[in-house]
């Protein structure tokens, strides 16, 4: 499945720099409507967020430090393991020998960050410690403040505080090998979505992010300094009782460049369910109460690779 070329869509971008962007304003409700249209439309948006610019030049340190990483010898960086899925290394698999990833979980812990770097530098790295833990920081706070926002488009916000409290955020580094010279791959990373409540992907100056519409054709996300791109992941269609698409997406982009991005992925620790203000006669309700963790460990499972539907299989009514 290759990339089309689209004109007559666009991601819409919402601007979360606005200084009149304020819980009460007009700004605010205005933007909550923006979210909401382009979560049921698209699964996504682009959020405008200037306030990483404003501290030191992180976004472009944390990709440096991304490079040098990444760099490391392989047995040092397959020591960031888990026993959670998807949350450790991954890299050296043959239906993707051009990605390799690694995972900071609960990135938004120092503790945990210097964890991390202490696994991967014998000697630590202060600086990398430093900039990776801001950087968690400012994006996971980006991530609160627009979920917060879609909670109250759609009049549920007195459930938003028993949610918050259960989320914690996966910071994954992300890498794309260019291809040998014998292969035009153009597909770096196959078509999904995600499996987690919400995504925030950052990318660097070699783009190749794309969504899918609703008519199937495919829509790059050109990357922009200050553009980070936010996703619905299955857990919030299920949370939304199906009026939130999960955003499909892929990378793929030809050319002989290695790609870096970053990844914010949000995780509901505990059980969660369906609002009641999201079912009525004309939206019977079509989940149970749905745990993410468990959800992530099923779909893993070579049951679970045998349907066509996990989601509906594991948590449907």
């Amino acid at each position: 499945m290759g990339s089309i070329a689209v004109d007559v869509h666009e991601i819409p971008v919402i601007d979360f720099s606005n200084k009149e962007l304020k819980s009460g304003s007009h700004t605010w409700a205005s933007t909550c409507d923006q979210i909401r249209f382009a979560l049921e439309e698209y699964g996504c948006f682009v959020a405008k967020y200037d306030e990483l610019f404003s501290n030191n030049e992180i976004d472009t340190q944390i990709f440096c430090k991304s490079k040098d990483l990444f760099d490391l010898p392989i047995e040092t960086k397959m020591k960031n393991t888990s026993e959670e899925p998807f949350r450790g290394y991954v890299g050296q698999i043959p239906q993707l020998p051009l990605y390799e990833g690694l995972a900071i979980d609960r990135a938004t812990s120092l503790e945990e960050v210097r964890k991390f770097v202490d696994l991967m530098w014998i000697n630590g790295n202060h600086h990398f410690c430093d900039i990776v833990h801001s950087y968690a920081k400012q994006i996971a706070l980006l991530d609160e403040m627009a979920t917060k926002m879609v909670f109250e488009s759609y009049g549920v916000e007195k459930h938003w505080k028993q949610v918050e409290a259960l989320h914690s955020h996966v910071l994954r580094f992300l890498k794309y090998d260019e291809p040998n010279q014998d292969s035009d791959t153009t597909i770096r990373f196959l078509p999904h979505t995600d499996k987690n409540f919400t995504t925030i992907l950052h990318q660097t100056q070699v783009g190749g992010l794309q969504v899918q519409a609703k008519d199937g054709t495919w829509i790059s996300v050109h990357p922009k300094p200050s553009h980070f791109l936010l996703m619905a992941g299955d857990m919030m269609k299920v949370w939304s009782n199906d009026r939130v698409r999960a955003c499909y997406h892929q990378v793929s982009f030809s050319g002989h460049e290695e790609r870096y991005s970053m990844g914010m992925f949000t995780f509901t620790d505990g059980e969660i369910k369906v609002p009641e203000e999201f079912v009525d006669d004309e939206h019977p309700i079509l989940y149970k109460p749905f745990d993410n963790r468990k959800y992530v460990r099923f779909y893993v499972t070579d049951e679970a690779k045998k349907i066509k539907d996990p989601i509906k299989a594991f948590f449907g009514v």
